[in-house]
């Protein structure tokens, strides 16, 4: 590959990688786009749908991968401005759960929660080799942030309690 063409790679790469440079956010970038992987799923029905939701995460993860790696190889391990981990593991957080604020507003605290603490195999993913190591820890996260939002809103139910809109 010339210089020209492995240029464009990394400049398309880092454009994908940071979610149109989210990733340089000046504080709490991964949070912010979070925030930002909200937007769609809160104003456009259609991605509440599970197949799209889905067909998202898996088109965020196979971006990720690609251009995460590319991102570490140029930025060392896991670079902070990479935050289309955060999307991908989003999204995940918000699959085919009910409809409502309250369970998407869940899904982002209980997804930050556990994207930050890392707790045990979400710790143990994240060392896998380059772009699977920095998608694969949120995808974790999301997926037990969805079952999370589950559990609570399933015990609500159960013992009759009344969650707040």
């Amino acid at each position: 590959m010339n210089a020209a063409s492995e240029g464009l790679r990394f400049q398309v790469a880092r454009a994908l990688s940071t979610v149109f440079w989210i990733g340089y956010f000046p504080v709490a970038p991964g949070t912010a786009a979070s925030a930002v992987a909200l937007l769609p799923y809160l104003f456009f029905p259609i991605f509440q749908q599970p197949a799209v939701l889905a067909a998202g995460v898996l088109f965020a993860t196979v971006i990720g991968v690609w251009s995460g790696g590319i991102m570490e190889d140029a930025a060392g391990e896991d670079p902070s401005e990479v935050t289309v981990d955060e999307v991908a593991g989003q999204w995940l957080a918000l699959l085919a759960l009910p409809s409502g604020l309250l369970p998407v507003l869940l899904a982002f605290i209980f997804f930050r929660l556990f994207d930050i603490l890392k707790p045990g195999p979400v710790d143990l993913v994240q060392r896998l080799p380059g772009g699977w190591g920095i998608m694969m820890d949120d995808l974790l996260a999301g997926l037990f942030a969805n079952l999370a939002v589950r559990i609570l809103l399933f015990s609500a139910a159960f013992f009759q309690l009344s969650l707040p809109v």
